[in-house]
């Protein structure tokens, strides 16, 4: 369905407002910036900046709907005959094979983990965010295949595939952080996934795999 012109003017208004608020805490830091002080920069109420942000942390961590799920996304759209752990180590393959953004391997990187690092309630939304990550893997696999409420599996295998995206991440966030070259980064941490499969256990990997 096409985007009307209402709901473009709120989508850009509300990434104008995300990125000034980003640029704001990126210069003066999360703490010292305040809500007020976005809203007066951006052009807009206060009022206005929470209709699109219901919290303060939402403006500089506005992205993580998609990090929550995306490991989710990976399972449910594996290929026929390819199981879940499969799936989720292709798909880290080939995003961090592409020196994406969106596992930390970019310029600048190490200036927004600093922002998080001397904001407190950044550090803990991002703690959540991973809860939530290992929540929806869980709650999709127990989706995928039909599995009882007491089976333990799904939460077991769930648990190891969210390991395996945190050791990575954790792993490009320490490099990139101590100022090393993305695609010197991408290299290393394919090497690290090898590694990490050949821990895996025989019933990680050929856990729900898609028959049809």
């Amino acid at each position: 369905m096409a985007e009307g012109l209402r709901e473009r003017k709120k989508r850009e208004t509300k990434q104008r407002i995300s990125d000034i608020a980003t640029g704001l805490f990126l210069e003066h830091g999360f703490v010292t910036v305040t809500v007020a002080d976005v809203a007066e920069a951006a052009d807009v109420s206060v009022n206005t900046v929470y209709n699109y942000f219901p919290a303060k942390e939402d403006l500089f961590l506005d992205r993580m709907d998609g990090v929550t799920q995306r490991l989710a996304r990976m399972i449910r759209g594996r290929d026929r005959g390819e199981s879940a752990a499969a799936a989720v180590l292709r798909a880290l393959r080939q995003d961090i094979g592409a020196v994406s953004p969106a596992y930390g391997l970019m310029d600048g990187f190490d200036a927004f983990m600093n922002v998080i690092e001397h904001a407190p309630t950044l550090k803990a939304r991002l703690f959540h965010v991973q809860q939530q990550v290992h929540d929806a893997v869980v709650t999709t696999l127990r989706e995928e295949t039909g599995a009882a409420d007491d089976d333990p599996l799904p939460l077991l295998v769930g648990g190891q595939l969210a390991w395996i995206e945190s050791t990575v991440v954790a792993y490009i966030t320490r490099e990139m952080t101590a100022g090393r070259k993305a695609t010197t980064v991408s290299r290393e941490a394919l090497v690290l996934l090898d590694e990490i499969e050949e821990l895996l256990g025989e019933r990680v990997l050929t856990y729900a795999v898609r028959e049809d």
